[in-house]
């Protein structure tokens, strides 16, 4: 919750003992987890932390997510983790910890706040006070991925509607109960139709139960460069996960620095809060980094675990620091006083707990905790299931006969075609190239035949395991294929560009 919309309370008693699992990360990581945990101990005698191994440590201990069994049965016990940033090696074989530990915790919605603290942080846009809301388990980021040719490789991007559901109605709850008034959606439905295209949707079917709420859609790309120049127009914005991830960081820099931006990872189950900046190997160990981000994430992990009086006193104590002009060198304008290192920082936040602000709103957070709404997994209504019907097949070719002449292919495909279907066309790239393509069109090694049945019956599951045995039969390498279905008669794939 920002300081622009916080709830007044009457005190509450102290909250009973709890312990977190606490990873303090790679890089600065180590550094700036000693600092927010020094203020956390000063403002929550009642915190204990439990450290686990997450990170470049437990890669080389060989386990090649990152983290291990022990890491998950601590978070499991203790309901959260508070993270420092994490390197995840480069090439094969490392997946990355921040994606693993979301999918495996069943973290589905990362919530970002992205404020300005007009003018004690620099920023061309003081008003500014928006969340982003980005699903956290599916899009590209589902880490499918495959080489199928010499030249080509390929990344699925898979979209369901249930994970659209909770997501969604995760914001609107979340705008509902921090008193937000406008929700918007980006996708790039103009493009992809059926992905991003069920995303829209289903954001315009959860709208209308909110209807206190406004809410509008914007294509990704304007939008964010909205968010670059005019982000006083955003209030929530919630998105899939890939432009969620990117739109995040824009906003947090354009609100006056990422090294201040923190965030939740929330399940229905557990919960994850980490800063959004990386490790930044460069200046690890030189007292230089900035514990703010990490330091306002655990503040957002307090609420969430309803110790609110302490999140209270840790955020107004943050908010006079920097009001006081005590900052770190990426938060300092030249000709400020000079900027203080990671220790120090944290000392002076813990020199002010029991103060506010004195030009910025203080925060009161409510009694209860207000970062994790209602759960929103709920069933949906019920709903008729789509008459399914096979009616085609796109196989996809690796052919380098050179030169590259895609009606030599197509006339092969058309041969081998009958008698069950008909080659409707050939794409390289997601282009027609046949029949009737363009000269100028470039060619890779990949191409998608297209495959539709030749009658009402023709279209089975043996007629194209049929179809694959005569394109091996004749020297063609099939190296994926994709079903074509309707749905109540309506196509459940894209058409190529040209057909």
């Amino acid at each position: 919750m920002s300081a622009a919309h916080a709830i007044a309370t009457t005190p509450i008693p102290a909250p009973a003992p709890r312990t977190i699992a606490v990873a303090a990360g790679d890089g600065i990581g180590p550094e700036i987890m000693d600092a927010v945990l020094a203020v956390l101990s000063a403002a929550d005698p009642g915190l204990g932390f439990q450290p686990v191994t997450v990170g470049l440590e437990a890669y080389r201990n060989g386990a090649l997510s990152g983290f291990g069994p022990e890491v998950m049965d601590a978070i499991t016990r203790h309901g959260v983790l508070l993270k420092g940033p994490i390197t995840t090696p480069q090439g094969g074989g490392y997946k990355s910890v921040n994606v693993s530990l979301r999918k495996s915790l069943g973290l589905y919605a990362n919530l970002r706040p992205c404020v300005a603290y007009h003018p004690f942080i620099a920023t061309r846009h003081p008003a500014m006070d928006v969340v982003i809301v980005r699903e956290n388990e599916e899009d590209t980021y589902a880490g499918i991925e495959h080489r199928q040719s010499e030249e080509v490789y390929q990344c699925l991007k898979l979209i369901t509607r249930p994970g659209c559901e909770r997501i969604v109605r995760y914001a609107f709850e979340y705008a509902r109960s921090h008193g937000r008034r406008k929700l918007t959606c980006m996708t790039k439905d103009n493009i992809m139709k059926l992905t991003d295209g069920l995303f829209h949707r289903v954001f315009d079917e959860i709208a209308a139960e909110y209807p206190e709420l406004a809410a509008e859609h914007m294509i990704i790309d304007i939008g964010t460069a909205k968010m670059a120049v005019d982000p006083e127009r955003f209030d929530v914005v919630v998105a899939p996960n890939l432009y969620g991830d990117i739109l995040s960081d824009v906003a947090a820099e354009v609100a006056g620095s990422i090294g201040i931006a923190p965030s939740s990872n929330i399940g229905r189950d557990c919960a994850m809060f980490e800063a959004v900046h990386g490790s930044a190997p460069d200046i690890a160990g030189r007292d230089l980094a900035n514990p703010s981000g990490l330091l306002l994430s655990a503040v957002m992990m307090l609420v969430h675990l309803g110790r609110t009086q302490a999140a209270t006193r840790v955020h107004n104590a943050w908010l006079r620091t920097i009001e006081d002009g005590v900052l770190t060198a990426d938060m300092a304008r030249a000709g400020q006083r000079p900027a203080v290192g990671t220790r120090a920082f944290a000392g002076a936040v813990i020199d002010r707990l029991g103060q506010a602000p004195r030009t910025l709103a203080a925060v009161d957070y409510p009694a209860v905790a207000v970062a994790a709404p209602a759960r929103v997994d709920r069933p949906t209504a019920a709903r008729t299931p789509a008459a399914k019907a096979l009616v085609g097949v796109d196989v996809f070719v690796n052919w380098d006969q050179h030169p590259r002449n895609p009606d030599a292919l197509g006339r092969r495909l058309e041969a081998m075609a009958a008698p069950e279907w008909r080659l409707s066309l050939v794409t390289n790239r997601g282009v027609k190239v046949y029949p009737q393509g363009q000269a100028q069109t470039l060619c890779t090694d990949h191409w998608r035949c297209r495959f539709v049945a030749s009658g009402p019956d023709s279209a089975t599951p043996q007629a194209i395991a049929a179809l694959l045995l005569r394109l091996h039969a004749g020297g063609l390498d099939a190296v994926k294929t994709e079903n074509l279905y309707t749905f109540d008669g309506k196509p459940g794939y894209s058409q190529a560009q040209g057909e």
